[in-house]
């Protein structure tokens, strides 16, 4: 109650520009909210800020103390622009390159991708997303194929749990190739069969570059992020 009540203290003076919210995290029903921010019931109580735009951008406190003080200056600091965004970043799994399929997480995305010596595609996947369970067999299929070739990497990675500043994702699966020598970043658009995408993989993001009209049906039909059930 009392960490409720500095919350409302500050409130008042804010509430033409920021809505506060308070939820129970011991409700099961929250357990959702709180994965979207990145967090374990354990670290409540707690206070987070989103931004409530497309790329929903999210911002974490230098001070986790829930005094009015903090709050006030944690708000204050947020509108006048000097917060840095908080981006969610899974911990690196020990055996991430121990399949075909490599496992990228926020921190070693750049280091992976923008490797210039190397032509590397990535698959944006959520675990819920359909599209990307029926993808995920020809998927492995593929980097399988590709296993032999030092200059080719296929990857995956969670965006529910990793964000990139640079990169935003705004439906599921999305497949991006980052060519060789130039890091250029090439969107896939066309048909999810092996033989598609590889060739997509050999011509360097030139075959499949440009949307089919399957490839289009199946655009129409991807899994968008569930912003709207949080």
């Amino acid at each position: 109650d009392d960490l409720l009540n500095n919350a409302k203290s500050v409130a008042a003076p804010f509430r033409e520009k920021v809505l506060f919210v308070s939820i129970n995290a011991d409700e099961e029903d929250h357990q959702r909210i709180l994965e979207f921010f990145g967090m374990k019931k354990e670290e409540v109580p707690a206070m987070r800020m989103i931004k409530l735009e497309e790329d929903m951008a999210k911002y974490k406190p230098a001070d986790p103390e829930l005094s009015a003080d903090n709050i006030k200056g944690f708000v204050t600091d947020f509108i006048d622009g000097k917060l840095k965004q908080h981006l969610l970043s899974q911990d690196l799994p020990e055996d991430w390159d121990a399949k075909p399929v490599k496992v990228l997480v926020a921190s070693n995305f750049d280091e992976i991708a923008f490797n210039k010596d190397k032509t590397v595609l990535v698959e944006f996947y959520a675990p819920w997303c359909g599209h990307c369970k029926q993808l995920a067999p020809i998927y492995d299929k593929l980097a399988e194929s590709f296993e032999d070739r030092d200059d080719v990497v296929v990857a995956k990675i969670d965006s529910t749990i990793n964000e990139l500043e640079h990169t935003k994702i705004t439906s599921f699966p999305t497949l991006k190739l980052y060519t060789k020598g130039e890091n250029k970043a090439v969107d896939y658009n066309g048909e999810r069969t092996l033989e598609a995408m590889t060739a997509f993989i050999n011509s360097g993001g030139v075959e499949g570059a440009q949307e089919t009209q399957e490839a289009e049906e199946e655009d129409e039909d991807d899994d968008l992020p569930k912003k709207d059930e949080l």
